[in-house]
């Protein structure tokens, strides 16, 4: 049952995650957390990291991980299907229908309604992840005293740092984690 399931939740977040890994996101956490509590929101948190860290799109490393953790390799197998399953059924038809009718200006009119979509599935997820990296699983506050002062500091310099400066993001997410590593070995 719970192969039928991790099929099944990953196959809809394969299906419905339109725009890439970070447009995931929230239908991710929807599955995996909401509905099923598989993982817990600081989990959940932590998968993303990781899973923005390691090789590869980030629903497909989620699935296989959620896969790893509920069911064993099994699971993580199933699960890495259930996500990449769609996606291939759909990327051969699309391309098909592309190539054969891509002068339509209705086939302009859909890709060009997508993009603002798109576009607020990862301002939000984005958002979700910062309220949780700065007030915790309790959620947004309106008292200053419950900010992470440490996670504040590093979220608004590797801000300024990728704007300022636009370095490789995997040299301040490792500039980030290795500081942040410091500083709360200190802190705690």
């Amino acid at each position: 049952m719970i192969f039928l399931e991790l099929l099944w939740s990953f196959m809809q977040i394969g299906l419905f995650s339109v725009g890439g890994g970070m447009a995931a996101m929230p239908l991710i956490q929807n599955q995996v957390v909401t509905l099923h509590g598989w993982l817990t929101l600081t989990e959940f948190t932590d998968l993303i990291t990781i899973a923005e860290m390691t090789p590869g799109p980030i629903a497909v490393n989620s699935a296989t991980f959620v896969g790893m953790r509920i069911a064993g390799l099994p699971g993580a197998l199933v699960a890495t299907a259930g996500c990449i399953l769609p996606s291939c059924i759909i990327v051969s038809l699309l391309a098909w229908l592309y190539f054969r009718y891509q002068n339509l200006s209705i086939i302009q009119g859909v890709l060009g309604g997508l993009r603002p979509a798109v576009v607020a599935l990862i301002a939000s997820a984005g958002v979700s992840i910062l309220l949780l990296a700065l007030w915790g699983e309790g959620g947004f506050t309106m008292n200053v005293q419950d900010i992470n002062l440490i996670a504040l500091g590093l979220f608004a310099a590797a801000f300024a740092v990728l704007r300022i400066w636009k370095p490789s993001p995997i040299l301040v997410m490792t500039g980030c984690g290795v500081l942040g590593g410091i500083l709360y070995t200190l802190a705690g």
